[in-house]
């Protein structure tokens, strides 16, 4: 790896940071609410986790990866990396909240770092390869 590797690096993940912090941060307030409301946690998670996914695509694609690649090939891959961290998310839920009786809430808040730094790696590598991205940050 070069000298201008890193910079780039931490670039791309400060901004996918802000964009999902805020992203995540609204989602899971709505989370809480609507299951404090009588919602059905993991109904919720699979409604909300399709919202943030497709509010946050344009966001990576443009301004934290600068990809000009078509947005059909890195928009299936984008899908497809969201479902797999959703089948992660939604299994995890089954398997500490309804087998282990562990709080839903806590579970669930401690899936979104978890599955931020397991989808950039794929974002970075596989979704928005850096080869059809802009050359400067």
């Amino acid at each position: 790896m070069n000298s201008r590797y890193w910079p780039r690096f931490l670039s791309q993940f400060s901004k996918y940071a802000v964009v999902g912090v805020l992203s995540n941060l609204v989602l899971f307030l709505v989370y809480l609410g609507a299951t404090s409301l009588g919602g059905e946690p993991k109904a919720t998670m699979a409604t909300l986790y399709l919202i943030g996914v497709v509010q946050t695509y344009f966001a990576n694609k443009k301004w934290t990866f600068k990809y000009f690649g078509t947005d059909r090939s890195s928009l299936f891959r984008y899908f497809l990396t969201y479902l797999l961290g959703f089948v992660i998310n939604y299994f995890t839920l089954v398997i500490l909240v309804d087998k282990w009786d562990w709080p839903h809430q806590f579970v669930q808040g401690a899936m979104i770092p978890a599955l931020a730094i397991f989808i950039f790696i794929l974002q970075k590598f596989w979704v928005f390869p850096e080869i059809n991205t802009a050359r400067d940050s």
